[in-house]
C-alpha cells in the first residue's frame, strides 16, 4: 500500500509537471521581472554582491530542485557538497517535510536557500484566498520553525499564478521564482537525455529546474555541473542571483 501511494504521489506530480511548458509557453500571462534588472535596481551604496559572486561581472546560474526533500536529497547534498554548489531548494510541506525533517535542517546549514512549493501542491489559481494562505503559511511556518528562517520566496505549482496570488504573496512576505530551464525529468528517468536537456537550454542567469524526488535526476547532477563549469558558468542561490537587488514580495522572477 505504501509503494501504491507513493506511486500514485508521483504521477500526480508528473501530470501537474507536464503543465509547466504551456505554463510558460504563453497559457498564463504573467508580469516577471529578469535578474539582471533586479541587480541594475539594486539600492545605492548597496554591497556589490551576496557571498562571494558579483552576478553582474560572473556568469552566473542558479540550480534549484522542486518537491523534496525525499530519499534521493541526501545524495543530492552530498553531490552538492563535493561540487561546492549551492542550491536553491522549493520544498513541499505534506509527505516531504514533514517526512524528512532534518535534511530540511542539512539544507539550510550547508548553505543552500530553502523556500517553498507549498504545503501540497494546489493549484492556487482554483483555490479561495484562505486556502492559498493556508498552502504558503504551513510550509513556511515548518521551514523556519526547522532551520530559524522563514523563506522569502517559493515557487508556485505548475507555475500558475495570477494578481491574487501576487496580491496574497505579498501580503505574505513571498516573492514568486519561475524559471527558464527545464529538463523535464518528470518524463525520463534516463540521466544522459535530463543533462542534455538542461545543458541545451543554459543560459547567463538562467534557473534550472529539477526534482530531486524523481530517479533519474539526481544521478544527472554531477555531469550537469561539471558541464556548465567547463562553460564558465558560477553557480549561485536565487538570492545571489539578484543581489544586490532583492526579490519584492508580491512580484514574480524569471530570466
Amino acid at each position: 500500500m505504501r509503494r501504491t501511494r507513493r506511486g500514485l504521489r508521483l504521477s500526480a506530480l508528473a501530470s501537474a509537471a507536464a503543465c509547466l511548458a504551456l505554463t510558460l509557453s504563453g497559457c498564463a500571462e504573467v508580469d516577471t521581472t529578469a535578474p539582471s534588472a533586479v541587480r541594475a535596481q539594486g539600492a545605492h551604496g548597496a554591497p556589490a554582491k551576496l557571498g562571494t559572486v558579483d552576478c553582474r561581472e560572473a556568469k552566473c546560474i542558479a540550480l534549484t530542485f522542486d518537491a523534496g526533500p525525499s530519499e534521493n536529497s541526501a545524495r543530492l547534498l552530498d553531490i552538492l557538497k563535493e561540487k561546492k554548489v549551492p542550491a536553491t531548494f522549493f520544498l513541499l510541506g505534506k509527505r516531504h517535510i514533514d517526512t524528512y525533517p532534518e535534511l530540511v535542517k542539512r539544507m539550510a546549514a550547508e548553505g543552500h536557500e530553502v523556500a517553498s512549493h507549498t504545503w501540497d501542491h494546489q493549484i492556487l489559481t482554483r483555490i479561495s484566498d484562505d486556502r492559498i494562505r493556508e498552502e504558503l503559511r504551513r510550509p513556511d511556518d515548518e521551514i523556519e520553525r526547522l532551520t530559524g528562517r522563514r523563506p522569502t520566496l517559493m515557487h508556485p505549482p505548475q507555475g500558475r499564478t495570477d494578481a491574487d496570488v501576487h496580491r496574497i504573496c505579498k501580503e505574505m512576505g513571498l516573492a514568486e521564482v519561475l524559471w527558464s530551464v527545464t529538463a523535464k525529468d518528470y518524463t525520463t528517468t534516463d540521466s544522459a537525455l535530463i543533462t542534455k536537456r538542461v545543458l541545451d537550454q543554459a543560459s547567463r542567469d538562467g534557473i534550472i529546474l529539477l526534482h530531486d524526488i524523481y530517479r533519474g535526476t539526481v544521478p544527472a547532477v554531477p555531469g550537469i555541473i561539471d558541464a556548465l563549469k567547463a562553460r564558465g558558468y558560477v553557480f549561485v542561490t536565487v538570492p545571489q542571483l539578484l543581489a544586490p537587488g532583492k526579490a519584492e514580495p508580491g512580484r514574480v522572477y524569471r530570466p
